[in-house]
């Protein structure tokens, strides 16, 4: 088997950064940063914290439906204006239609994005076969689980297939096994040939979760949300057991940090 080169860490294409970042309530409280922080292309990023450190609104920043208050956000090396038209969400309420179907739900976006009629259909079908929904495709969310309906709206942000998919907290409404199912399906994905995906911005209270997940965890602490620490994991193979003591160590670590 020929040897396959990873590129360093350093070497990595930035997709986006975040140049001193904040943001501000009412022009006067600073509720997050300031923020410098890279999202680099074929990683998995997690952003973890107590809540009220503004996970979610930093990711909303990088997704460019949140302008900071100060700073700026680049992609590449061009300065972000609207929305980031090369990421994509996840929410943790689905955010489905239910009057659409399955497969209209997943080719939602792609109408926006001016496909035909034809070559949305075709996309909206390979994702959703990928996410392992092949034969509800006519199906309407209230004849779905509450993990199938999440799986929809992982199809629907990779059918665009951005370079970067932003998750807000994806698996928090959803029982534990099914949660680890989830887990499990999205790190497949990612690494599936067939998803044009590079990299996940990944928002999660759990630190286990973001350890056995992730190649790099941001903690933030709150009272302004700020970077505590960046822990990298890029050592500790996949997959990781809780129990591992590695991981064990990492996890013991960061609750220290934000104790």
């Amino acid at each position: 088997m020929d040897a396959t080169v990873v590129p360093a860490e350093a070497d990595r294409k930035v997709l986006v950064r975040l140049d001193a970042v904040e943001q501000l309530y009412d022009r006067k409280i600073r509720i997050l940063g300031p923020i410098d922080l890279e999202i680099r292309e074929g990683e998995f990023l997690s952003l973890v914290g107590p809540s009220g450190c503004g996970k979610s609104t930093l990711l909303r920043i990088v997704a460019g439906v949140l302008q900071p208050t100060r700073g700026r956000v680049f992609l590449g090396d061009r300065l972000l204006e609207g929305v980031n038209r090369s990421a994509a969400l996840v929410f943790q309420s689905f955010a489905l239609f239910p009057w659409l179907t399955v497969v209209d739900n997943v080719a939602l976006g792609l109408e926006a994005r001016g496909l035909g009629v034809h070559e949305r259909l075709k996309k909206a079908e390979k994702y959703i076969d990928l996410a392992g929904l092949a034969g509800y495709e006519r199906a309407y969310p209230k004849e779905l689980s509450r993990g199938m309906k999440q799986l929809v709206g992982v199809a629907r942000a990779l059918a665009v297939e951005p370079e970067l998919l932003c998750m807000d907290e994806p698996f928090s409404a959803l029982d534990v096994l099914t949660a680890r199912t989830m887990r499990d399906l999205v790190l497949d994905l990612w690494a599936s040939p067939q998803v044009l995906t590079k990299s996940i911005l990944l928002v999660t209270h759990s630190i286990e979760e973001a350890v056995s997940l992730s190649d790099r965890v941001v903690v933030l602490k709150a009272n302004p949300g700020r970077i505590a620490d960046m822990v990298d994991l890029t050592s500790l193979p996949r997959p990781r057991r809780a129990d591992a003591p590695a991981v064990r160590e990492v996890v013991d670590r960061m609750y220290t940090l934000l104790a």
